[in-house]
Formats: structure tokens, C-alpha cells, sequence
């Protein structure tokens, strides 16, 4: 089974939108010694001008330069500086409501820093910041501390405003914290695109690439299943996946000891189970797998099961293949397949 794009891929892929394709080549344009990301919007080259590289060093080292509109040298779905220290300044000081004359104080454009978060957090920048201070509240609530403490700790000016922030996003009043549950979500940055992290109290619930198309639909699942809102925030799990998801695509780590709090049916969590069995650099069938659940007849079910799979890479559906040898859908796309599955080979 080959795991390299060919020719005709790569050129196929130039052009469209997302990240799927990005970190798996670089397009050199002959004519003009100029070299893009996969997905540049500039006007797509002749096939007969295009040479592809594995990584903009290696394009540099043959003499072309990074193109001024995709900017092939910044890596792709990473969090600008500004926007890192900004989120910093939201977690360390919630209380704080930083407004449009603020950002501009700071030398930043407001409807940049707007589409932004809209684009990458789907949500607005001061819908971000409620989130934050109402989270705030929350924590402590949960501590002890009086409703109305936690009102004007956390930033607001009445407590009618704190009650109904709270209700719309919690689903109940803060009186009622004892049935309030959250989910913890946070984004980063990986070399196949960003990802999204959620995560309980109990471990990792979701762990998918931010251009998921069935994302909205898993986080309205969650939701349901766990009866918990969703807030930006991080916990002592996220932190962890974070540190040992880096390893993993540093070629350092094999495995994972995060906690796990997947959400499914309890057919679904029994596939989950022998996918983590899959040993990291193997590969298994569908076929393969219903017979490891002792049902060779459940290969359909058990394909659907992988699909609904919702925390990527550390449950590795990616390692499971068509009987044939061929890859078959991936959430993520065949793309980043290709890469998980070649990054595990040659580390294994």
C-alpha cells in the first residue's frame, strides 16, 4: 500500500480549501521560483511548471522563494502571537471586559481580531470572553462561594445579567449548580492543521481537526449526552493530551496514558476498545475487527462505529484499512490518513 501522493494528487490538490493537505507538500512553480502552501489561492500553475517538495526548507534549498499570499513559511493553523497573548489576558484577568477601544489601545483591529475568533473558536471575541467569565463564575460556585460573590468576581455588574448568562449556557440557574456539568474545550495548533480539545473531569470526550465537517453535530451530542454546556477553559487532561500529542508527532511516543471519557452507544465504545489494541505502525481490517468482537458479520456496523469515532489519533481509526489494502474514509481526510499511517511506519 502506497502512503505518498502522486503527482496527479498533489496537482489536484492545489488550490482547495482547508488543511488537509497541509504539511504533506509544497508546490514549486517553475516559471516563477515561487513556492505555496497546498491550499494558496493564487492562480493554480501548469502542471508542466510545478515540482512538489515534502517541506518548504527543501523548497528553499532549490532556490525558490515563499510565496507573499499563502506564506508557506508560518505554520499553517497556528495561533498568532498577538491572539495568544490576548487569550492569555482574557484567562488571567476574566473579570476584565476588553472592548473594541481596548484592542485598538493595543494596536489591534477589532474586526480582525472578531473574524478571527469566529473563524477559529466559533464564536464571537466577547462571546469568548462571557464564556470565560461565566466559567469563572462557575469554578466558583462550585468551590462554595455565594452566587452573588461569584457574580461580580467574575466581571458582571448585576446579578440578573450573571443569572441569565448563566441559565443559557448552563441550561439551569446558578442555585442549582449541583446539576450544572461542563465540558472544557481548547484549541491548538498540530503540523496537519488545528485541532479542537474537550474534555471532563473524568478525561479526553473529543479530540478532532477544526475542519470536521460533522463537528457542530458532535459538539450537539456531547452536549445531550454529557446534559453539560461547552466553555473554553482547560483542565489537567487537556493539558496532558497536549504535552504527549506533541511526542506522538515528534516520532517520541508510541502510546497514550491520557484518560478517556468517550461518548457512544455501548457497541460503539466496544469498537473504540479494540481500535486502542491496534499496536502503533499495524494496520487491521474492518473484517478483522468484527472478528475480534466475535461478530464477522458486524463489519459494517463496526466501519459506522469508527466513523462516529470522536477523539482522533489517540483512538486510532486511522489504522484501519479496506481488505484490499486500500484506504478507506477518514474523518480527517484520506490526506492526513496517508501521513498518520507513513509517520507511524517509518517510527515504529
Amino acid at each position: 500500500m502506497s502512503m505518498k501522493l502522486t503527482f496527479d494528487e498533489m496537482y489536484a490538490a492545489i488550490g482547495k480549501n482547508g488543511s488537509i493537505y497541509e504539511g504533506l507538500f509544497i508546490t514549486a512553480v517553475k516559471s516563477t521560483h515561487i513556492f505555496c502552501r497546498p491550499s494558496c489561492r493564487a492562480r493554480k500553475p501548469l502542471a508542466k511548471n510545478v515540482t512538489f517538495y515534502s517541506t518548504p526548507q527543501e523548497a528553499l534549498q532549490h532556490g525558490y522563494r515563499p510565496c507573499k499570499i499563502c506564506r508557506p513559511m508560518e505554520n499553517d493553523g497556528e495561533t498568532p502571537c498577538y491572539i495568544k497573548d490576548l487569550i492569555k489576558q482574557i484567562h488571567q484577568e476574566p473579570f476584565k471586559k476588553i472592548k473594541d477601544w481596548d484592542l485598538k489601545q493595543m494596536g489591534l483591529e477589532p474586526s480582525h481580531i472578531r473574524r478571527w475568533f469566529k473563524a477559529n473558536h466559533k464564536m464571537t471575541f466577547h462571546g469568548y470572553q462571557r464564556l470565560i467569565r461565566l466559567n469563572m463564575g462557575y469554578t466558583q460556585i462550585q468551590k462554595g462561594e455565594t452566587v452573588t460573590n461569584a457574580a461580580f468576581d467574575s466581571g458582571y455588574e448585576s446579578l440578573s445579567g450573571f443569572n441569565d448568562g448563566f441559565k443559557t449556557i448552563f441550561g439551569t440557574a446558578p442555585t442549582k449548580n449541583e446539576q450544572t456539568k461542563v465540558i472544557y474545550i481548547d484549541r491548538f495548533s498540530t503540523v496537519l492543521g488545528p485541532m479542537f480539545v474537550c474534555a471532563t473531569d473524568l478525561g479526553i470526550c473529543l479530540l478532532e481537526f477544526t475542519d470536521r465537517k460533522m463537528l457542530e453535530t458532535e459538539f450537539k451530542d456531547l452536549r445531550k449526552r454529557l446534559k453539560a454546556a461547552i466553555v473554553p477553559g482547560r483542565n489537567s487532561h487537556i493539558q496532558q493530551l497536549k504535552k504527549e500529542l506533541k511526542g506522538y508527532f515528534a516520532g517520541k511516543r508510541l502510546e497514550f496514558s491520557v484518560a478517556l471519557d468517550p461518548q457512544g452507544t455501548d457497541f460503539q465504545k466496544q469498537v473504540w476498545e479494540e481500535l486502542i489494541k491496534i499496536p502503533y505502525g499495524e494496520t487491521r481490517s474492518y473484517k478483522q475487527q468484527a472478528a475480534r468482537l466475535k461478530n464477522v458479520k458486524a463489519v459494517r456496523a463496526v466501519a459506522h462505529a469508527n466513523g462516529m469515532n470522536k477523539i482522533a489519533i489517540v483512538i486510532p481509526c486511522h489504522r484501519v484499512i479496506g481488505s484490499d489494502g486500500s484506504l478507506t474514509g477518514y474523518a480527517g481526510g484520506l490526506p492526513r490518513k496517508k501521513w498518520l499511517l507513513e509517520h507511524e511506519t517509518k517510527n515504529s
